[in-house]
């Protein structure tokens, strides 16, 4: 509880009778006497019952707005974070019915609580403040820029908090309003906000590609750029094998800074040049995952695990015509029946060229047909040496029918020229 003094002051000047004016100036000067006057035990007790006595009836809102906003700005200025947040969350409390009247300073607590929240690393609770920001408010016009910037700061505490859903949704409203924004600072907030909720969303091509833009940033520092280029390589890794995610690969690849992060690289290079990946290597490589990029789905698996196996029976389409389905099963570490499973499903989406025969238990890889990457080179000329193979086998073919001709029918004479004379059939 307040001291009696205090409490005594806050009565007078509650009842006094002078202009709004000099009734603003007493109510501040009060403030900063409790402020720098009494004891750390006893001021959050005493700011409490002075934001009670402001935000009271009997004191009108054109002294209350004026003292409230000298008041956050003051209290921000105490050294106790303790105290500073309870007294904001206290006059948070006492602004709720009353938020119309009290909208500015009810935004400025909120700012001033989530740098405390985030000083604290307490990402959920800040995100929450922010959230109760009035963007529409009734008595004040604010700017589409404020609106993105508070967008974009929730974003980044919701995706701290892992909450990527959520802020998926404010996502969706900052996008109507960053074209507006010519700040390339905040730009580079949101496109780094985008980048990581695709991320964790799982939608690791477009990721990939996000944070690749971001590595070429000139507004980014170069450790950072190498940061983005990192998870451009660890997303390009992530996703599921195909065409799409081969061009991915293959631009990280040929990338002249891939090289120096070498842990990365060396998984990407083995990829982009399909080979076959070890369990070693994918521990090692797992170790360094966010815990999203380990979750498991739906089937059991996780992330990694799925796009594992799903490189490696991409790259064993490179070694093999064919396959049968128990010896996949081996290769891949799975079961026949969950090769098989995996086969048919990117044959179906098609991420793999070849058939299933179901009857011989076999997988035929369709060895003409290409997924892209380092082995688009290899499979053009292989196409080129089956063209020269079947030019080869029709001339083959033509001659012995001539030479089938020749003996059935021999001509006189070596200069005379075979004519074949066809008759249509009745």
């Amino acid at each position: 509880m307040a001291s009696l003094d205090i409490l005594s002051q806050l009565s007078s000047l509650e009842m006094l009778s002078a202009s709004q004016g000099d009734k603003a100036t007493a109510f501040t000067s009060l403030l900063r006497s409790i402020i720098s006057n009494v004891p750390a035990q006893e001021l959050r007790q005493s700011l409490t019952a002075f934001i009670d006595t402001v935000l009271s009836d009997s004191v009108g809102i054109v002294t209350s707005r004026p003292v409230l906003s000298e008041c956050v700005t003051a209290i921000s200025g105490i050294e106790s974070t303790d105290i500073k947040k309870v007294v904001y969350v206290y006059t948070l409390e006492k602004l709720r019915p009353k938020i119309i009247s009290f909208e500015e300073q009810d935004c400025n607590i909120r700012e001033s609580l989530a740098d405390i929240y985030e000083a604290e690393e307490e990402n959920g609770e800040a995100a929450k403040v922010l959230q109760g920001i009035q963007l529409n408010p009734h008595q004040r016009q604010i700017s589409d820029e404020f609106r993105l910037k508070v967008y974009i700061r929730i974003m980044r505490n919701l995706l701290e908090d892992d909450e990527a859903i959520t802020a998926s949704d404010y996502l969706n409203r900052a996008t109507l309003l960053i074209h507006t924004c010519p700040d390339a600072t905040v730009n580079l907030q949101f496109q780094m906000c985008q980048a990581r909720i695709l991320d964790s969303k799982r939608d690791f091509l477009n990721a990939c590609s996000k944070y690749h833009q971001l590595s070429f940033s000139p507004v980014v520092d170069e450790a950072d750029r190498m940061q983005c280029l990192s998870a451009a390589m660890t997303c390009a890794i992530l996703a599921g094998a195909g065409p799409l995610r081969s061009r991915s690969l293959a631009t990280l690849y040929k990338d002249d800074r891939s090289p120096q992060l070498q842990h990365d690289y060396s998984l990407l290079e083995k990829m982009y040049l399909d080979r076959l990946l070890t369990q070693k290597e994918v521990d090692e490589f797992a170790a360094r995952l966010r815990p999203h990029q380990v979750a498991r789905l739906s089937d059991g698996t996780t992330v990694l695990t799925k796009a594992v196996i799903e490189h490696n029976l991409l790259g064993a389409s490179k070694l093999y015509n064919n396959i049968g389905v128990e010896e996949l099963g081996v290769l891949l570490g799975l079961s026949p029946e969950k090769a098989e499973e995996y086969a048919a499903r990117m044959i179906e989406q098609g991420r793999l060229s070849g058939q299933i025969d179901q009857i011989d238990r076999l997988i035929y890889f369709d060895s003409t047909a290409s997924t892209g990457g380092a082995s688009a080179e290899r499979v053009v000329g292989r196409q080129l040496r089956k063209w020269d193979e079947n030019i080869g086998a029709l001339a083959q073919a033509v001659e012995n029918i001539t030479s089938m001709l020749q003996n059935d029918y021999p001509v006189c004479g070596e200069s005379e020229n075979l004519q074949i004379i066809t008759t249509p059939l009745d």
